[in-house]
């Protein structure tokens, strides 16, 4: 599978696996389905509650540690600095890993103004050797100018939500002027209206592929590591597939027309939107 190397000399595939709403027994047997099927970099987060599900997957699943990038999120309430080393240290107790290899600030909650105390956490984290890496989600580059203005110190990754109608031009090219690779969440726009645009199922009919396939493709043809999820073990295997799928300039450029400027799918803008 392609790759791409992060600022902190993580590899990263060109995409990875969601794992929000995937608990227990259930989940973790999705997970490590999905392992086996060829995903290296399984996304998850201390609100998702499912960090012991990841760890069980990971063990499970036959695929060597040191071939898997476990990746979790830090949550709005800890956010000060030793609550933050404590979710931290949590995180890896629950999934019963000796380290995570990636760990993400999930919002920047600006009005209660600590995500720069949260990213001090995260370094020292990383120089304890909690995680291997870290990075941001949600953050707008003028977060992302507070954090490298207080410590010197430029996310690895960022994560944000990027579909056909949210393509985050500007994000992106933010993001890729300071080196930050930019990973997608709901990058099939949560199975809304989205995967029936007559431009998508044109270009899909096209190429003889399904339309996830082809916005997946239209992710990593834009360079952004996408992060899908499926529990059913056909749907990751095309997901997973859809790494070489070739689209053509013209399918770019068609799929560039789709972009809306209210496409976020649930107003979460990280200028105003907060999670705990």
């Amino acid at each position: 599978m392609p790759e791409t190397t992060t600022t902190d000399g993580l590899t990263l595939p060109r995409i990875g696996f969601g794992t929000a709403a995937l608990k227990g027994q259930h989940g973790a047997r999705t997970i490590a389905a999905a392992l086996r099927t060829g995903y290296r970099l399984i996304d998850s987060a201390f609100n998702y509650e499912n960090e012991g599900a990841v760890g069980a997957a990971v063990r499970s699943s036959g695929v060597p540690r040191d071939e898997v990038i476990v990746t979790s999120k830090l949550p709005g309430r800890h956010h000060a600095h030793d609550a933050a080393i404590a979710a931290i240290e949590e995180s890896v107790y629950r999934t019963g890993l000796d380290h995570l290899d990636l760990y993400l600030i999930h919002w920047p909650n600006p009005s209660q103004g600590r995500y720069v105390e949260a990213w001090e956490a995260l370094i020292e984290a990383r120089e304890r050797g909690l995680v291997r890496a870290i990075g941001v989600s949600n953050f707008l580059p003028e977060h992302v100018d507070r954090l490298v203005e207080a410590t010197g110190v430029v996310p690895a990754v960022n994560q944000v939500e990027l579909h056909p109608y949210f393509p985050q031009a500007d994000q992106r090219a933010d993001d890729a002027s300071r080196g930050i690779v930019t990973e997608a969440w709901s990058p099939l726009g949560r199975a809304s209206e989205v995967l029936q645009d007559p431009v998508l199922v044109r270009i899909a009919e096209g190429h003889g592929a399904s339309v996830p396939e082809v916005i997946l493709a239209w992710h990593a043809r834009l360079g952004v590591v996408p992060l899908p999820k499926a529990t059913a073990l056909e749907r990751q295997q095309q997901n997973l597939a859809a790494i070489d799928l070739e689209l053509t300039d013209a399918d770019v450029e068609a799929i560039a027309s789709l972009a809306r400027p209210d496409g976020r799918n649930n107003d979460q803008d990280p200028a105003v939107y907060e999670e705990f």
